[in-house]
């Protein structure tokens, strides 16, 4: 089937503007749904609140130049204590942006509770922040009501290739670089360096963490993917399989599950407990031969997200397509055409799945589907089960196999 068009914010055009510089690498949505927030090249960041984008799409059809949206947008009147009615903010970050990534002091799932000692920011209860990493090594911290600079974190050598939240509401914020490291910083103690994370060999491409934030999954270049143990800041282990760079990753919403995109034009999606692959999701048929499988490039996957449903897979590949995954199929359930597509989300809702290309985005909905009840059991128990656990439950094996997504 082909994926409906929801709308597309398009970035302006002038004459004399070059092509280089206006990649948008980066695509994201608040954990709360409130913003949308893209990288519309040339240093420049722009943040939409997300009703009023939908609205404008729902009113104007699907055609929709990101400038026009200004113009019908109520201006912010600071003395009026609306402090958090959302508006809109354009961001000059001062070098090309790379990555993106919103981060709450509200835990996404109330999971666990940390105590805090309250430094330079008040962290309210409505804290939220926007970190962007940057070509220049540099990670700048921007308050999204305000938009305003708050932190100006440096310690990377290279460019910030890839940035992620801890989901627990602690404001933990993690870095991948081509400078071959991952960092980890507190943003609650003025954006203090916790930690180098060390074991890549080339350039880290991305990081994700799972939704209880006790693992960080990295990959990077030479077909590296890690996982971490947040706890102990220690590797746990290294997973084998893909014959090309990793240049995405993403858990499932239970942490049962984790999805890996390469250049070996592949998804994996692996059990990250017992680090075995669980589903191919091939972009080209037959697949290349590992000696080959960096030669079809124009097939490449260069973004992989996971539906908030946990059943659905969105990819993109060089091969302009995007495509929609069941978990449980091995064919896409849906496909739609984007050209040079760079990045891909779902929104925070999963209704809608966001791209990205030279400085525009495109919206697309997502396969409508009602989860099963054995489906949202399995979900329930496996965001607080790794599957040493299950394995040891007093249950059918059929059963097991179900709750470890090898049915």
């Amino acid at each position: 089937g082909r994926s409906r068009t929801v709308g597309e914010l398009l970035a302006p055009t002038s004459p004399f503007d070059k092509k280089c510089g206006r990649e948008n690498w980066t695509v994201a949505f608040a954990p709360d749904g409130s913003y949308f927030a893209w990288s519309q090249g040339h240093r420049i960041v722009k943040l939409v609140p997300w009703s009023q984008c939908l609205n404008n799409f729902l009113l104007h059809g699907t055609k929709n130049v990101a400038n026009s949206i200004s113009t019908r947008l109520p201006r912010q009147n600071s003395d009026s204590g609306q402090k958090n009615k959302p508006c809109e903010h354009i961001i000059d970050c001062g070098d090309i942006v790379w990555s993106l990534a919103f981060g709450s002091s509200v835990p996404e799932k109330q999971s666990r509770c940390v105590n805090i000692e309250w430094h330079r920011f008040k962290f309210g209860q409505d804290q939220l922040l926007l970190a962007t990493g940057l070509n220049n090594g540099r990670i700048k911290i921007w308050d999204v009501y305000t938009g305003k600079l708050l932190l100006n974190l440096m310690d990377h050598t290279e460019v910030v290739r890839d940035l992620t939240f801890a989901p627990d509401g602690s404001l933990i914020l993690v870095s991948a670089s081509r400078d071959k490291t991952l960092r980890v910083w507190d943003l609650k103690d003025d954006g203090n360096m916790m930690k180098v994370l060390r074991g890549h060999q080339n350039w880290v491409y991305g990081c994700a963490f799972s939704p209880d934030s006790s693992i960080l999954c990295s990959v990077g270049a030479s077909k590296a993917v890690f996982l971490w143990d947040m706890d102990k800041y220690s590797m746990i282990r290294k997973l084998e399989g893909h014959h090309n760079d990793v240049v995405a990753c993403e858990f499932s919403p239970d942490g049962a599950l984790l999805a890996t995109a390469s250049y070996d034009t592949r998804v994996y999606v692996w059990d990250p407990h017992i680090g075995a692959i669980l589903m191919e999701l091939g972009h080209l048929f037959p697949p290349p031969t590992p000696i080959f499988a960096g030669g079809a490039n124009d097939r490449w996957v260069r973004s992989v997200s996971f539906s908030h449903d946990g059943l659905h897979i969105a990819s993109l590949a060089d091969d302009k397509m995007v495509r929609f995954w069941r978990i449980d199929e091995e064919y896409p359930v849906q496909v739609a055409p984007l050209n040079n597509g760079l990045c891909c989300t779902f929104s925070t809702d999963g209704s809608v799945l966001a791209a990205g290309q030279d400085g525009s985005v495109y919206f697309w909905a997502t396969p409508r589907q009602v989860s099963s009840l054995q489906h949202l059991c399995r979900m329930a128990i496996r965001r607080v089960m790794p599957t040493s656990q299950v394995k040891n439950l007093p249950i059918p094996s059929k059963v097991v196999e179900f709750l470890c997504y090898q049915i």
